[in-house]
């Protein structure tokens, strides 16, 4: 049958893309999981064993005086919930679907969409996590208080930014390195465990231990987050500037490689 193709405007098409970002978000969000309800109640449970799992090892360590006068829980869960965000984005990106993905097939859906809609789904999935977490932690301990919540927020963003950027990098990288990309975003994800310096304060480090983890954007954004939830710490040796630099130029490369791959599409990638 023969149908006529009608000219869509812009503000059309934009209308449609977004749309089928939101459905394909909210297939995402569900995950391995049946019930959507059942996957976001794994996730926020994960999240607050992480946290669990990381105080009962510091605690152990003797290392629960933090030099941040302030609450300790808040002070571990500015390092746990920025560095869970930044991983769960980077594998969700980098597990994205391809140009040669059966999805592919379907009309409206293109790889744009794809890492899209996975990176939401994540950023939705912690969001509630944090929220959750938080609204539990403040009414059976004890009251949370932020000193700016708005950039606290911001530098989560960031944190999120950040591990779509290094997604990106990995996605481009799959195609041609199908051995080598998963094993190099697992040693990113384990270097930046410690790297990170989410169990640092970063005003404390000397500066051979500073030069050790300086380098990590990360270590920016949770030095930085940790600077907005407690009103009597100041970040001397990070910066918001470095990580923007670094994300941007990290989502030039991995944008550009992606159209590489995406024009070099062949469905004998994978069976190799």
């Amino acid at each position: 049958m023969f149908r006529v193709q009608k000219k869509k405007s812009g503000l059309t098409a934009a209308i449609e893309v977004c749309e089928v970002i939101y459905h394909c978000t909210a297939r995402s969000a569900r995950g391995n999981y049946s019930n959507a309800f059942f996957g976001l109640v794994m996730n926020v449970l994960m999240t607050a064993l992480f946290i669990v799992a990381f105080y009962a090892t510091m605690w152990m360590m003797g290392m629960t005086s933090a030099a941040i006068r302030g609450d300790f829980v808040l002070f571990l869960m500015s390092g746990v919930m920025s560095y869970m965000t930044y991983n769960k984005t980077m594998k969700a990106v980098y597990s994205s679907e391809g140009p040669t993905s059966p999805m592919m097939q379907h009309a409206p859906m293109t790889t744009f969409v794809a890492i899209t809609s996975t990176a939401l789904a994540t950023l939705y999935n912690q969001i509630l996590a944090i929220f959750v977490i938080l609204f539990i932690y403040h009414v059976v301990f004890k009251p949370v208080e932020i000193n700016a919540p708005a950039f606290a927020f911001s530098m989560l963003l960031v944190a999120w930014l950040f591990g779509v950027a290094t997604g990106l990098v990995l996605l481009a990288i799959r195609p041609w390195a199908p051995k080598f990309a998963p094993v190099l975003m697992m040693v990113i994800s384990r270097i930046n465990i410690f790297a990170s310096g989410k169990m640092m304060v970063g005003n404390m480090l000397s500066f051979t231990l500073l030069k050790m983890f300086s380098w990590n954007p990360l270590f920016h954004i949770i030095d930085q987050m940790r600077g907005a939830i407690f009103v009597n710490y100041y970040p001397r040796n990070s910066t918001v500037g470095y990580v923007l630099v670094v994300t941007g130029a990290m989502i030039v490369i991995g944008m550009m490689g992606e159209f590489f791959t995406r024009k070099h599409a062949s469905s004998s990638w994978y069976a190799r």
